[in-house]
């Protein structure tokens, strides 16, 4: 089983919402599919699943190309989108059974699937119960089922914990985790906590284009970093700075002085370990170590700085 989205490109008029999008899906794993308003992710997603043609590019699974009229392939994905739409006037059981029949699932198979999604998502309490009376949550695991009854093999969710109390939260996300196992999740969200728990991909889009494509791993041991010193030094701060600045190349360095004790912050390579750097300086101009901290990057600062000064009023 594979996923590619192959340099896809989708046109609204003069609006370019996604932009020569590419990337490979190739193992079951949760990816994380990130980026702030109106930056084309919805719009990607809904051209994976078949709902939205490309004006460029194209989305194959299993050397197939997925278009609207490709139903036997639509059948192997499942689709939770953002608005979750749902026939309301339906009871749950009904809406299920329905969906499950949309796919393909014959009577026997769809009731078989009908108790393994009832399960799974927490609904035994309001099978019964017409889909405009249940809250918001419930309608959110309602969708979530409607997406998984069929067992596709491709999982496209936008925003699926949305709504939900944080028990909830937690019964979905160990949900996924499972489903994972087997199937390719795509996971739209603006809970970054969500992702970290999650994800062992991340992709983010930012005005249309893909601006990351990077492992869990990767992001931990990439990016800007930051360390903190605390030095008590005669002289010059200024002169301290400079030995900091020679000796490390920061991407960036800031200093606050109060009499000898000097507080500097240098913004590093995460993979770049100092500190034996740091005491060598110290040691070689006669400055004494009062404090040492560090931090790496995390995906928050991550995002912040492929996606700051993003318009968020554009088309999703």
């Amino acid at each position: 089983m594979s996923l590619k989205v192959e340099g896809i490109t989708k046109l609204f008029g003069d609006t370019k919402a996604v932009d020569n999008v590419s990337f490979e899906i190739d193992k079951p794993s949760v990816v994380g599919f990130l980026g702030p308003n109106g930056a084309g992710k919805t719009t990607t997603m809904r051209i994976i699943t078949g709902f939205l043609s490309p004006t460029g590019g194209k989305v194959v699974i299993d050397g197939e190309t997925v278009d609207a009229n490709n139903y036997g392939l639509r059948s192997r994905i499942g689709y939770l989108p953002e608005s979750n739409p749902l026939y309301t006037e339906l009871e749950v059981h009904e809406y299920l059974k329905f969906t499950g029949q949309l796919a393909g699932l014959p009577p026997r198979k769809t009731n078989e699937r009908l108790d393994y999604v009832v399960e799974r998502c927490g609904l035994r309490e309001v099978l019964y119960e017409p889909i405009y009376r249940l809250s918001k949550g419930y309608k959110q695991r309602v969708g979530l089922a409607q997406a998984i009854i069929h067992d596709p093999k491709i999982l496209i969710l936008d925003e699926p914990s949305s709504g939900l109390d944080p028990n909830q939260v937690i019964g979905i996300r160990q949900l996924i985790s499972e489903l994972a196992t087997e199937k390719f999740v795509v996971l739209s969200t603006h809970i970054l906590s969500e992702v970290q728990a999650l994800c062992t991909r991340v992709l983010i889009i930012n005005k249309g284009r893909l601006v990351l494509d990077a492992t869990s791993d990767e992001l931990q041991h990439s990016g800007t970093g930051s360390v903190a010193v605390l030095i008590k030094a005669a002289g010059e701060a200024d002169a301290a700075a400079s030995a900091f600045q020679d000796a490390l190349q920061p991407r960036k360095l800031t200093l606050d002085r109060e009499g000898e004790l000097i507080s500097l912050h240098l913004a590093i390579e995460d993979s770049n370990d100092v500190r034996e750097k740091i005491f060598d300086i110290c040691v070689a101009n006669g400055f004494k170590i009062l404090g040492l901290s560090s931090s790496g990057s995390d995906l928050e600062k991550i995002f912040r700085e492929l996606t700051v000064g993003s318009d968020e009023t554009g088309q999703q």
